[in-house]
């Protein structure tokens, strides 16, 4: 990658400017923000069959006053997020180092691709030994607060996208991802679902949420790669 910029001469600041200029262009050069938010929107969409025939085991129920709590373990669900989720940051770092090569200039694809894995293999991790523990007979005995249920969200494969991507927006020094981050958090730990779907029930409980979560990281992906698009040197 070459530099247009014009001689600064010796002095400091316009050798400092020059630099700054250069490690943005650098940064704009290696952003290929669409190409994670496609693979993840594809891998929880994906996730909607397989949570709607997968098996669902209820154990070690104990009774507490005015309702029931009960051990909650998706064993083919659970594994798909962690199986899906690894592969897909396997590609999309091998995306990020292709683009990279092409056009002559480093990623710092790595912290971002084992924080998704850690994230997909601790999260796992959690909800097999009974994280996924939850009041099923009276949904009105959770915290009132709703904390825990922001908290229960947010151990989930789509809460834990969320956090992925705070972790790449942070790498690449991009604000917008950043927005767009919080933006997805949002809709994922409110939830914010529109109504639609919030009396669905049995298999198909996770759709609405599942098809919502990866239609905003869809929209997202389509939003930054015509972005990119447009900024483009023609």
């Amino acid at each position: 990658m070459t530099s247009d910029a014009v001689s600064a001469g010796g002095d400091p600041r316009r050798l400092l400017a020059e630099a700054r200029g250069l490690v943005r262009r650098v940064r704009l050069a290696q952003r290929v923000t669409w190409l994670p938010l496609l693979v993840l929107a594809v891998v929880t969409f994906g996730a909607i069959p397989v949570s709607g025939w997968g098996s669902t085991v209820v154990s070690d129920c104990r009774a507490v006053d005015g309702g029931q709590v009960c051990k909650i373990w998706e064993p083919v669900p659970q594994l798909y997020w962690l199986v899906a989720l690894s592969l897909a940051y396997v590609v999309i770092a091998g995306g990020y180092l292709r683009v990279a090569r092409a056009r002559g200039v480093d990623a710092r694809v790595l912290p971002y691709v084992l924080t998704g894995v850690v994230l997909a293999v601790v999260l796992f991790a959690a909800l097999a030994a009974g994280a996924g523990a939850w009041i099923v007979s009276d949904p009105q005995l959770l915290d009132p607060s709703g904390v825990v249920q922001v908290l229960f969200r947010l151990l989930t494969p789509i809460g834990g996208i969320g956090l992925a991507l705070l972790v790449l927006a942070w790498l690449e020094r991009h604000p917008e991802l950043l927005v767009f981050a919080f933006g997805y958090l949002a809709v994922v730990l409110v939830p914010i679902n529109f109504g639609w779907g919030v009396h669905w029930g049995g298999r198909w409980h996770d759709a609405p949420m599942l098809i919502i979560g990866g239609g905003v990281l869809l929209l997202g992906s389509a939003g930054f790669g015509l972005a990119h698009r447009l900024r483009r040197p023609r």
